[in-house]
């Protein structure tokens, strides 16, 4: 006598339900599941699922410092689901506290990694372009009504000829490096081992950056975030870049020591920075960022697209496929 395995519990949200549940049934090829829907308010959580899928809009407009109730909702069901196998989330990083806790129990978690390395790339090259043709400060002669033209002692440097040290060469990172490379630019890549790579891109490690920080034009940070990599970008390689240098933070924001970043820019040491992620989000509306003339901040959205949600769908229902498996 054979007994039936129980339906599969998968705590999904219900806009996500209702864009791949038929997806999600194709893939378990016959074996029952149970949606389970995410709650959005404290009180009502379900509990006891085997498997998580954590869609951008579960997430919506928390951040990893301030969790909102529909994201710590669902944190509380992981939590009260001691049968909880696999979690799988829409961001390429899984560097929040839950995902640590979660690992700790024996809970395999996933991430999207490569969803959004095109758009994220784009971004830092939007980035740069901004810096290089010096957009800040045409914006601001723009809202004051003046006419101020790029001559003289405002002439842009060109790209071409230059050298980009991209920190990370994951999928943002390679993507980013070829764009760069169409432009002109030397890249040099700092990674997790120093060991060439397969493009024979000129490559360090992470522990080399503080050496060869000064022959950056353009020190661009795509990396995770990890021990070797928080706090990376701290007042000794700010110190090494140089003066015209210009920093841009795709990544984490804990891989820079912001104090030191703050102070490199208000002391003109470093020529401007793009940054797009802040040690603590959102960024303190005291912060220096928002004001000084050489910034361009933005609010951790540089991988947002809107062919983001089915790429990231994509990655769950292959993992999906492979767990089955």
């Amino acid at each position: 006598m054979t007994t039936s395995r129980p339906p599969l519990r998968i705590l999904i949200s219900e806009p996500t339900l209702n864009r791949i549940g038929d997806a999600i049934a194709q893939v378990l090829d016959g074996r029952a599941f149970e949606p389970v829907i995410a709650a959005q308010t404290h009180g009502s959580e379900p509990a006891d699922v085997d498997i998580a899928f954590i869609s951008r809009d579960v997430t919506g407009l928390s951040t990893k410092h301030r969790v909102l109730e529909p994201l710590e909702a669902f944190y509380v069901s992981l939590r009260q689901s001691p049968k909880l196998a696999w979690v799988h989330v829409h961001s390429a990083g899984a560097d929040r506290p839950i995902f640590g806790e979660l690992k700790s129990r024996g809970v395999r978690v996933t991430t999207s990694t490569g969803a959004n390395a095109q758009v994220v790339a784009q971004t830092a090259l939007a980035g740069i372009l901004a810096l290089a043709r010096e957009f800040p400060r045409l914006f601001d002669a723009q809202r004051a009504q003046t006419w101020a033209p790029l001559i003289g002692d405002r002439m842009p440097r060109d790209l071409a000829g230059k050298t980009a040290v991209i920190v990370g060469w994951g999928p943002i990172g390679r993507e980013l490096g070829g764009y760069l490379r169409m432009l002109g630019l030397n890249v040099i890549a700092v990674r997790s081992a120093a060991a060439p790579t397969a493009d024979g891109v000129e490559t360090y490690a992470f522990e080399d950056l503080p050496r060869i920080a000064g022959r950056a034009d353009w020190l661009v940070l795509a990396c995770p975030l990890s021990d070797r990599t928080r706090g990376l970008v701290n007042a000794d390689v700010l110190r090494a870049l140089s003066p015209h240098a210009r920093l841009i933070n795709v990544a984490r924001g804990e891989v820079v020591a912001e104090a030191d970043l703050i102070a490199a820019l208000r002391a003109n040491a470093l020529a401007g920075a793009y940054l797009d992620v802040f040690e603590h989000e959102p960024l303190d509306a005291a912060s220096h960022l928002w004001t000084l003339p050489n910034v361009i901040a933005t609010p951790h959205s540089a991988g947002h697209s809107d062919g983001n949600e089915a790429r990231v769908d994509r990655i769950f229902l292959d993992f999906l496929r492979d767990w089955r498996q």
